[in-house]
């Protein structure tokens, strides 16, 4: 079962605007999870975010409902959700180990993770270009990380982690685009994350208080408005164009974090977060110039 979508003309100005909000309710869901703090369990407090987040699902219950969905489609569910599951569990943990910065700069790497994936799973070609930015961004980690002269912290190791499951998560996602509507599998997620997160939070339960349920509360209201304006912006304009603007999720982090979590400012978590930042633009732009070269335009040939 095929589905189609038609796109809307792109406005460039339109899709930056979106994606500029994209990433303050982003910043805002990082935030608040680091004002929440550690009490609460990595995986209890990602259940929680869930589970209050399923209220959010109601407006997609009816296309849910009327989507067909064969063994394969739902196997495809069920396997993105497990990886998801161990994403946002090392997400959390991280949020309360390193700075908001630091989460933000590695964070990046999730593009990069998928294009490697694409390679080794699907056997996609990586141009030598490719392979430049790949190494670009890999160094920019480096700068990041900086292995031998600073100590790296059980924080850092999970935000890799998370980049890594994030990234199997997008290459899924992409084998499903074409089979169900978008709403469905945003609603399958959140279902499918919800269940995953349930037994890891049940095993070391911490009854959380009114305000914490109302804080990741607002982590669940932030992160569907951040999902659902970077939608537009991407219907809004091409990725080429909305990319570089997620740096400025970096530049409110380091803001963010040494205003009110007294984290100090690093150069090179900017640095290499900037470094990452540029090669995954680069290999955004290289996919839209070779999309356009197999696929023409409404004005193009097609032969």
């Amino acid at each position: 079962m095929e589905y189609a979508q038609e796109k809307e003309p792109a406005s460039p100005v339109v899709g930056v605007l979106w994606m500029v909000v994209t990433g303050l309710f982003f910043v805002a869901v990082t935030a608040i999870v680091k004002h929440v703090g550690g009490r609460i369990p990595a995986a209890e407090a990602a259940f929680l975010r869930y589970a209050l987040g399923l209220v959010f699902l109601i407006p997609m219950l009816k296309p849910l409902l009327a989507a067909q969905l064969d063994g394969r489609t739902l196997a495809l569910f069920g396997l993105r959700g497990v990886v998801h599951t161990g994403g946002v569990i090392l997400w959390f943990f991280a949020m309360t180990q390193i700075p908001i910065a630091e989460v933000t700069a590695i964070n990046y790497l999730n593009p990069v993770f998928v294009t490697i994936g694409a390679a080794l799973v699907f056997g996609e070609k990586l141009a030598a270009r490719r392979i430049m930015a790949v190494i670009v961004a890999l160094l920019g980690a480096l700068i990041i990380l900086r292995p031998g002269v600073r100590e790296i912290e059980p924080g850092h190791l999970a935000m890799l982690g998370t980049a890594g499951f994030f990234a199997v998560g997008y290459l899924i996602a992409g084998r499903l685009a074409g089979r169900v509507p978008p709403v469905v599998i945003v609603a399958m997620l959140s279902i499918t994350v919800t269940l995953g997160l349930a037994p890891f939070a049940a095993l070391n339960w911490i009854t959380p208080t009114w305000s914490e349920l109302g804080w990741l509360f607002g982590v669940a209201l932030f992160a569907t408005a951040g999902h659902y304006t970077m939608t537009l912006a991407f219907a809004a304009a091409p990725l080429t164009v909305t990319q570089p603007v997620t740096f400025l999720q970096l530049v409110w982090s380091v803001a963010l974090g040494a205003l009110f979590f007294a984290e100090p400012v690093d150069v090179w978590v900017v640095a290499g977060g900037a470094l990452i930042l540029s090669a995954v633009t680069f290999i955004t732009w290289r996919e839209a110039v070779l999309k356009r070269r197999v696929t023409p335009g409404p004005n193009e040939a097609k032969f």
